[in-house]
């Protein structure tokens, strides 16, 4: 009996080193794949034979990394003086909030006075 012949593409390898640094950085499936030269499909669908969950699971665990030394980064700047960074941080991490009051008065600062009209 006779080997049939191969159909079909020859399987692309995913290169897991750069996967991960795509995740790192939060680029999405469609993009990761897109670097990868495959669909997304294909991706999710090699992530699975070589022992992976999902796209979705690989991604929640590899994308972590560049949410953390995002976060170091911010961090950094705001401890080295960078105001604008330790504003947007205090609004994130403590609840802080600006604080606006408007006061609206009438004329010479009277009260406001309505009409109201029926037919």
């Amino acid at each position: 009996m006779k080997n049939k012949p191969k159909v079909g593409r020859p399987r692309k390898e995913i290169d897991y080193n750069a996967l991960d640094k795509l995740c790192s950085i939060q680029c999405t499936g469609e993009e990761c794949a897109g670097f990868m030269d495959v669909s997304y499909d294909t991706l999710d669908r090699h992530l699975k034979e070589d022992g992976h969950v999902s796209f979705a699971d690989y991604f929640k665990k590899k994308s972590s990394g560049g949410k953390i030394s995002l976060r170091r980064t911010q961090w950094k700047s705001a401890m080295d003086g960078n105001v604008t960074m330790q504003i947007w941080l205090g609004k994130q991490m403590l609840n802080q909030k600006d604080n606006s009051r408007q006061e609206v008065t009438g004329p010479e600062g009277g009260d406001i006075k309505f009409v109201v009209k029926f037919k």
